[in-house]
């Protein structure tokens, strides 16, 4: 019995469970194990959120007795003619709102598909669909066998025996024929990680390969896939809800040109000030030094008093949370707290998008940041931070801050003032 389903089988199985048969009748139907039928359909159905023919989705345990009207107010830009029940986002205004959740959809057979009162329900539902299903299957094993994956102590082990010898001018192959059972992975892996930036040499490091064309197109890389077990935006929302006057700092990547230097910007979302480091190359060594940094400057309570909690996206130069939240190796000192974005949703950092198109006004895209020395990179953010906004109530992030925190802590960051009149936001601020 094959545990993989085909697109078939997802049909045949998504009209089973709406004739409501039991796993047992299926796994005898479809020829497979009872378990691998409540595994396909716990892992692969989808929260529907729908109501019905003239209700729209509303899961208020009041809906059906319930005569509020004008929930929104003024602005309501959907208003109904009767009540506000049947308006779809009145879950969301109503002070009166109380969830029901059908339990049903927690017990056997975890969907709604074969419910009775399918066609009459406006509640939260869970939905086998064949089509939905597929997708989600091959997109989930497609995303297991793609990209590298290796752990931050075995970079270090493998960098510590390869860098050196190929700075004296060996090759790679010279060094896999006499190092091959102390490297313990294939030459090409080697390669890979070479040019994935893992080592402290590059491409440019091997004579012949840096003569060779690149590829059309290279594979991801990936670092430690486990690094992101509860630290996804679900336990990122959670842990604001548990703490709901932690500040958020949220953390990203600033590229330029491919394979050169890069930065790592860090946005304190409450009052827009933002820092900007620059980094030779876009790896976890180097924003885990960065934060090291940042520690021994401003000491323990003020580190864990300006970093309560950092939100970043999923980049693999953000693969090492543990470095990161820990101030020394035995990981018992507690520093912060690191959590990602869902994968492809970078609206979830917004604050630190939007401000980094104030970074491309003055190195716009596609810019080398070869040249330039971190106090370049300091004098165009002393420019942006010192640059009012209209949601700080025309205050500079460089006054918030300094209103929260002290000038003393600015200093400390590396931070200081631009007169108004002397602001430029244009390349020519960095021109030599």
């Amino acid at each position: 019995m094959s545990k993989f389903f085909t697109y078939e089988e997802r049909l045949e199985l998504q009209k089973y469970l709406k004739e409501s048969l039991s796993f047992k009748e299926i796994s005898r139907r479809l020829d497979k194990n009872p378990t691998t039928i409540s595994r396909e359909i716990r892992k692969y159905s989808s929260e529907v959120a729908t109501g019905f023919p003239g209700f729209p989705f509303n899961a208020c345990k009041n809906r059906f007795n319930c005569r509020n009207k004008n929930v929104c107010g003024k602005d309501c830009t959907r208003k109904t003619s009767i009540y506000c029940k049947l308006c779809p986002t009145c879950n969301n205004n109503c002070t009166d709102f109380v969830l029901e959740i059908c339990t049903a959809r927690f017990r056997v057979p975890y969907v709604c598909n074969g419910c009775v009162t399918l066609g009459k329900c406006s509640l939260l539902k869970n939905i086998y669909d064949a089509e939905n299903a597929h997708i989600k299957a091959h997109e989930s094993i497609s995303q297991s066998r793609r990209g590298l994956c290796i752990s931050e102590e075995e970079i270090k082990r493998l960098n510590s025996i390869i860098s050196p010898l190929v700075q004296r001018g060996q090759s790679i192959h010279q060094i896999y024929v006499i190092h091959q059972e102390e490297l313990m992975c294939s030459e090409k892996t080697i390669y890979n990680y070479i040019d994935a930036c893992l080592f402290d040499v590059r491409n440019i490091d091997l004579p012949r390969k840096v003569k060779f064309r690149e590829r059309y197109k290279k594979p991801e890389f990936k670092v430690d896939k486990g690094c992101r077990i509860g630290r996804n935006h679900e336990a990122f929302l959670a842990f604001l809800d548990k703490n709901p006057e932690t500040s958020v700092v949220q953390m990203d990547s600033v590229i330029g040109s491919k394979g050169g230097k890069c930065l790592l910007t860090i946005h304190f979302v409450e009052t827009s000030q933002m820092l900007a480091f620059l980094r030779d190359a876009n790896t976890s060594k180097s924003v885990t030094d960065i934060f090291e940094m940042l520690y021994d400057k401003l000491g323990k309570p003020l580190f864990k008093k300006l970093f309560p909690v950092i939100l970043t996206d999923n980049g693999s130069e953000f693969s090492n949370p543990k470095a990161i939240e820990y101030s020394d190796e035995k990981f018992t000192g507690l520093r912060t707290n690191v959590f990602y974005c869902d994968a492809g949703s970078p609206y979830q950092k917004g604050a630190i998008e939007v401000n980094h198109g104030l970074i491309r006004r003055i190195l716009p895209k596609g810019t080398s940041f070869n040249n330039l020395t971190q106090e370049d990179i300091s004098l165009m953010m002393n420019h942006i931070n010192s640059y009012k906004r209209k949601k700080l109530n025309n205050r500079s992030p460089y006054e918030t801050f300094s209103f929260y925190h002290g000038e003393e802590v600015l200093h400390k960051l590396g931070c200081s003032p631009v007169p108004t009149s002397d602001i430029m936001l244009k390349p020519s601020l960095l021109k030599k």
